[in-house]
């Protein structure tokens, strides 16, 4: 290549990054700000969850589409087709997680129009900052290209399953004890579940940008409990 495709190159691959980046931010703030919906019974904030993960849709698409393009034209090799392939997935699970946030955003506004459930609210509200910390870690992780930050998330991956476990029993002690509170409980435990899920892509991100910089898979054993052994392993939509 000459200087000049060289950089042209270069440009291309740092605009799929920087993308994916801005990516992230949105899907994070999706996150955030579905919680907080939950946390305030804040329905206008729900709404505007929900409206703005067509936005997410059309990242992903324009992500994909650009890095088909350049593996396509540019043929890369290596480390540069590593990038290009990473940029793909983080953007399959940040759509992904978009979609969780947009289903939590649903729930708020059905929840918004019963009776408030306070400590149920605050259990979603501890959960949900967690899985948004662990999900700003990674992105942080992928922008600034550290392998063992996104390691640190990965290994912590277990904190999630363990606050859904916690937020399961909880809720399952208040639905046995009037159960006029089951179908707002329900609500509630496909959003846990939902958290729990979006936790999961943040593990899913923090796997690719392992490959993307070392150009090996994570062999490690993913740190969580045994569903087999907890209840409520199966509840959740999928």
């Amino acid at each position: 290549m000459n200087q000049h495709t060289v950089k042209a190159y270069g440009d291309e691959l740092n605009q799929l990054t920087a993308e994916v980046a801005r990516m992230g931010g949105l899907a994070e703030a999706q996150v955030a700000d579905s919680v907080d919906s939950v946390a305030r019974r804040d329905v206008a904030l729900a709404r505007a969850v929900v409206e703005r993960d067509a936005k997410l849709d059309a990242m992903h698409r324009e992500i994909e589409k650009k890095a088909i393009r350049l593996i396509a034209l540019r043929q890369p090799v290596a480390s540069d087709l590593r990038r290009a392939l990473a940029a793909m997935k983080l953007a399959v699970d940040l759509e992904r997680t978009g979609d969780l946030a947009k289903n939590i955003s649903k729930r708020a506004l059905i929840l918004a129009e019963g009776e408030p459930m306070q400590p149920l609210t605050r259990s979603i509200e501890r959960m949900g900052k967690l899985v948004s910390m662990r999900l700003r870690d990674v992105l942080d992780a992928y922008a600034a290209g550290e392998v063992d930050r996104a390691v640190a998330v990965w290994n912590t991956d277990d904190e999630v399953d363990e606050h859904y476990n916690s937020l399961f029993r909880e809720l399952l002690t208040y639905m046995m004890g009037d159960p006029r509170t089951i179908s707002a409980c329900t609500h509630l435990l496909f959003m846990a579940k939902n958290l729990e899920r979006i936790g999961d892509h943040a593990t899913n991100i923090a796997e690719t940008i392992y490959y993307e910089i070392t150009g090996q898979e994570f062999t490690g054993e993913r740190p969580r409990w045994n569903p087999e052994d907890q209840p409520g392993a199966d509840v959740g939509p999928n």
